[in-house]
C-alpha cells in the first residue's frame, strides 16, 4: 500500500508545480490573491459561521481554500503529504498576506502531526478517493477534534465514480467499493486544470468509496451525521459529457436522467 501512496505523492508532487503557475486561471490564484473567495458556492453556503474557529483543512493541496478559510476568520492548518503542494501553499500565504501553518503529513498521522484540539476539520473536492481505507481516517478526524467539533466533507458522489462514458452513454465501469489492496488505476499525461504541459509521472492509484463506508466509517469513530445532501454538480468536468453550470460547476447535459454528482455532510463529535 506504501508504494500506491508514494505512487499518487511523486504525482501530485508535479501537479502542485503546474498547478503553482496556473497558467489557465482553474484555480483563481491571481484573483485569489486580489481578495477575491475561490470556495465553491456548496461549501461556502453549508460551512456557516467560522470565524476564530481552529480549522484543519486535510488534503489542502496547495492551500488555496485554506487561506479562503483564513479570509473568512478561521486559524487554519492544511496538512498534506506532497512537499512540493506546501511550498506553493507557503508562498501564496506571503503573496496574499494570510497567515495560515502548513504542515506535510499523511491523514493517519495527523493525530501526531497536527493534533490540534481543532473546531473544524475540512476536505473538500477529489480527497476521500486517494486514500484505502477510510476507518483511519475518521479515527484521525475524531482524534484531533474537540468534543463539539465538527467535519465538513464534500466530494464527489460514488454512484458517480463508477461510471465511465461510453459511446456517449454513461455506463457503470467500476466496483462500487474498491478493494484496500487493489486500487483502481489510471495514466493522465496532463493534469485537469487544461494546462498542456506533459507530466513525468503520470499514473496514479485511487479508491472508490460506498456511501456507506463514508457514513460508517465516521459513525464507527464516535462521530454524528448532522447534515448529508446530494448535488447535480460538480466543480470540475469528471466527464466529457457534462456541461457548464453557473458558478464554475458541472452539470450532466439536458434531457438526461438526473442523478447525483457529489455530496456534503456535517459530522459532529459529541464527547
Amino acid at each position: 500500500m506504501t508504494d500506491a501512496i508514494e505512487i499518487n505523492r511523486r504525482n501530485w508532487d508535479e501537479r502542485a508545480i503546474i498547478h503553482s503557475r496556473d497558467t489557465t486561471g482553474d484555480y483563481m490564484l491571481d484573483r485569489m490573491r486580489a481578495g477575491e473567495d475561490a470556495l465553491h458556492v456548496i461549501e461556502a453556503t453549508e460551512l456557516g459561521e467560522i470565524g476564530g474557529k481552529r480549522v484543519l483543512h486535510l488534503q489542502c493541496h496547495i492551500g488555496r481554500d485554506t487561506l479562503c478559510l483564513v479570509r473568512r476568520g478561521a486559524i487554519a492548518t492544511g496538512l498534506d503529504f506532497s512537499g512540493e503542494a506546501l511550498r506553493t501553499a507557503r508562498r501564496l500565504a506571503q503573496e496574499s498576506g494570510l497567515k495560515a501553518n502548513f504542515v506535510q503529513g499523511r491523514i493517519e498521522e495527523a493525530p501526531r502531526l497536527t493534533p490540534g484540539p481543532f473546531d473544524l476539520a475540512f476536505s473538500t473536492w477529489g480527497t476521500i478517493c486517494w486514500l484505502p481505507d477510510l476507518r483511519v481516517w475518521a479515527q484521525a478526524i475524531a482524534a484531533v477534534l474537540v468534543p463539539g467539533g465538527e467535519l465538513y466533507l464534500a466530494d464527489a458522489h460514488p454512484g458517480f465514480q463508477v461510471m465511465e462514458l461510453r459511446d456517449d452513454r454513461l455506463e457503470p465501469t467500476y466496483d462500487f467499493q474498491t478493494p484496500v489492496e487493489r486500487p483502481l488505476e489510471f495514466s493522465d499525461e496532463t493534469t485537469y486544470t487544461g494546462d498542456p504541459t506533459i507530466m513525468t509521472h503520470q499514473t496514479t492509484r485511487e479508491w472508490v468509496h460506498a456511501l456507506s463506508t463514508i457514513l460508517g466509517s465516521l459513525i464507527e469513530a464516535g462521530l454524528t451525521i448532522t447534515m448529508f445532501r446530494e448535488h447535480e454538480v460538480l466543480p470540475w468536468r469528471g466527464l466529457k459529457n457534462l456541461v457548464p453550470a453557473s458558478g464554475r460547476l458541472w452539470r450532466l447535459p439536458d434531457g438526461h436522467p438526473r442523478f447525483p454528482l457529489s455530496f456534503s455532510l456535517k459530522a459532529r463529535k459529541e464527547y
